[in-house]
């Protein structure tokens, strides 16, 4: 590539832009926080849907089978029934409405908080497996519409500087119908390698702790390494309208051909999100200030969120412009 080639290409895309891109949209629009806001709200003081019972009764059959089979093992077994009994006592369903991989974003889906300054929230008990798999497919489901809902418009912001409404509802159908199917290609690849992987790493564990564990990080690393070039799949479909397969091509190009750049605004993003985590799950769940924490929460995730769009358009303009310049020099 010549100097006069070099000259036309746009500047290579820069992470502090993009951050700085992303925060100044959700000033400009910050009544777009009310997503992450109104969900986190919900969380804390709405009701919770629990599986106490069920969750119970299921750990329960399964460690008196194992104990049954080894003996040996049942003070182990013991210390992970206890931890599995906090778990369902804590665990509330509607934590499922923050939806993968397009979803809204939740401070306390990781906190799991069982109180409110206003006392315990009213609980409501699923009793039955069947209903538990049905209400977990809606609240999905439920989870996905709202997040495509909240990408788009966040998407507008970030690379329109305005917010359309009625032009995001219009297109939310079939923008919902692609980040469905995007969903379940997802979980199926994730499937398809976890299955076989568990089962490998199980029995790596079953000879040797360490090795184990060893194992474990290699198989979180090839995890990593394999979904990488697909963190941008959905943002084709919100910027471009693209269909899901057109989409996920456009995330792998553009991550393949800048993948130094890419890897280090998805670190600065993650350290940037989880670091600031941390100082907004201080105050105690039964406090008002957790109110200062959502409300943090709400404007740094939208914010990254409209940061990873002011990304994906200048990374993709720039990757555009080097194969024009490639394919001009070589005709």
């Amino acid at each position: 590539m010549n100097r006069s080639d070099v000259s036309v290409l746009p500047p290579t895309p820069s992470l502090v832009r993009s951050i700085r891109a992303g925060f100044d949209a959700i000033a400009n629009h910050f009544l777009l926080i009310a997503f992450p806001l109104v969900l986190d709200l919900f969380l804390w003081l709405g009701p919770h849907l629990r599986i106490t019972t069920l969750t119970r009764s299921l750990t329960d059959r399964l460690f008196a089978l194992y104990q049954s089979q080894d003996p040996s093992l049942s003070e182990n077994l013991r210390i992970s029934q206890e931890a599995w009994r906090l778990i369902a006592e804590q665990f509330n369903l509607m934590v499922i409405l923050r939806a993968y991989p397009v979803g809204i974003p939740s401070l306390l889906v990781g906190r799991l908080p069982i109180a409110n300054p206003l006392g315990a929230p009213q609980s409501l008990e699923i009793f039955s497996s069947v209903q538990a798999v049905l209400v977990w497919l809606l609240l999905v489901l439920v989870g996905l519409l709202l997040g495509t809902l909240y990408f788009a418009v966040v998407a507008q912001a970030t690379l329109e500087g305005k917010v359309d409404w009625s032009q995001a509802i219009h297109r939310w159908p079939w923008s919902s119908l692609q980040i469905i199917i995007l969903a379940l290609l997802l979980a199926g690849i994730l499937l398809v390698i976890c299955v076989p992987g568990s089962f490998l790493i199980a029995l790596v564990m079953f000879g040797s702790l360490s090795f184990g564990q060893c194992a474990l990080l290699l198989f979180a690393g090839f995890i990593f390494w394999l979904f990488m070039p697909l963190v941008f799949s959905p943002h084709g479909i919100f910027v471009y309208q693209y269909n899901v397969i057109t989409s996920l091509k456009t995330s792998i190009n553009l991550v393949r051909r800048t993948l130094p750049g890419t890897v280090l605004f998805v670190l600065a993003a993650f350290l940037i999100s989880k670091g600031l985590d941390i100082l907004w799950l201080a105050p105690a769940e039964t406090s008002w200030l957790m109110l200062v924490g959502i409300l943090g929460h709400a404007f740094i995730a939208t914010s990254i969120l409209a940061s990873s769009f002011a990304y994906y358009r200048d990374a993709d303009r720039w990757t555009r412009q080097v194969m024009d310049a490639k394919a001009a020099n070589s005709a």
